[in-house]
């Protein structure tokens, strides 16, 4: 049987503030399954963790609990220069994301792929000329359909951004304070009263009964 493309048990990353009295000053919590390909619109507030998910999963940021699996493997417990080929982490430019060593590479297991399986677009720059978002939304649908899962996170400030998602995405998770809410489709996250709230002036009329 295969395993699950990704799976987040239980993880928890909390930032603490102080040298000799740790206080926290920051937690995010994450359960996700996601057993098939499929394209996953993510949005939430500035600083509500969305980036720190993100580097959760491809192992640039370590949790403070937890384990996060890629086709079943901890990707935290692979070596550094080979976690891009589990998980990849494209950074708005469509930079890759660095991260800190903290435990020998020589003492971390090698990936057991080649190429990622799971490609995370955190606020890419969308050009509004020239079919550029045709030609983005078709490269995250190849993506899927060659067995890929694709993580696309926006923060929704013009109603072209919303139009992406409705388009593009299968399922969505909204981070709102460290936690999240998981939603079947458009309608259904665009119908949750905090969605409305955070989408303020750009959230959908709700349809009448």
């Amino acid at each position: 049987m295969r395993s699950p493309l990704l799976v987040l048990d239980r993880v928890r990353k909390v930032y603490t503030q102080g040298r000799i009295l740790r206080r926290p000053t920051f937690a995010l919590q994450a359960d996700l399954v996601i057993d098939q390909p499929a394209i996953i619109g993510v949005v939430g507030p500035n600083g509500a963790g969305k980036t720190t998910l993100f580097e959760m999963m491809t192992g640039s940021n370590t949790p403070s609990a937890g384990h996060v699996y890629v086709a079943g493997t901890d990707i935290h417990r692979v070596k550094y220069l080979e976690r891009d080929r589990l998980a990849i982490h494209y950074h708005q430019s469509y930079q890759v994301r660095r991260f800190r060593k903290l435990v020998p590479s020589a003492l971390l297991l090698r990936s057991p792929t080649s190429t990622p399986l799971v490609h995370l677009f955190d606020e890419p720059q969308f050009n509004l000329q020239d079919g550029y978002i045709g030609f983005m939304l078709d490269f995250f649908r190849r993506l899927r359909d060659d067995e890929r899962l694709v993580f696309l996170c926006l923060h929704p400030n013009e109603p072209v951004h919303l139009d992406i998602l409705r388009e593009c995405c299968e399922r969505f998770v909204f981070v709102q304070q460290g936690t999240l809410l998981h939603a079947p489709s458009f309608e259904a996250l665009t119908q949750d009263e905090r969605v409305r709230a955070y989408l303020g002036r750009l959230a959908p009329a709700v349809p009448k009964a």
